[in-house]
């Protein structure tokens, strides 16, 4: 009997756009925006009570945390690498979590749309501009 394939192995077989990689960075940086950024945290939680229901971020809120892990971990070269794994703007953001979605590797509220990722932000404006160095006149 073969041994069932991994979820994420599924999903590259299924969508070929984004590598492994996109998934991955993904799952690190909801954890980096739980656990760094203190995002989608109950208020019970922050005040040390016990927790009411699961942490939930919505998909602008994840967004910004992934475009911080980015800068973060790969400072100018954020963009560069993102676009190497298949991922050239939020809505990417929202096709990965999906995809992780639809085989139960992430949940979603009932309010959650793939469309709360379109448009969060411009990726040049995000990753390149902030690095610019401008000459003084």
């Amino acid at each position: 009997m073969p041994a069932e394939e991994h979820p994420l192995v599924q999903l590259l077989k299924r969508d070929q756009r984004y590598r492994l990689e996109a998934y991955q960075f993904v799952r690190e940086g909801l954890d980096y925006a739980q656990r760094v950024l203190g995002m989608g945290i109950s208020r019970s939680s922050r005040r040390g009570e016990r927790p009411t229901g699961e942490s939930h971020l919505s998909g602008q809120e994840l967004s910004e945390a992934l475009r911080r892990f980015a800068i973060e971990q790969f400072g100018f070269m954020a963009k560069w690498v993102l676009n190497s794994w298949g991922i050239h703007s939020t809505s990417d953001f929202g096709e990965l979590v999906y995809n992780m979605i639809a085989v139960n590797l992430m949940r979603k509220s009932e309010t959650d749309r793939r469309e709360d990722f379109d448009d969060v932000y411009d990726f040049d404006e995000a990753f390149v501009r902030q690095f610019q160095i401008h000459r003084p006149g």
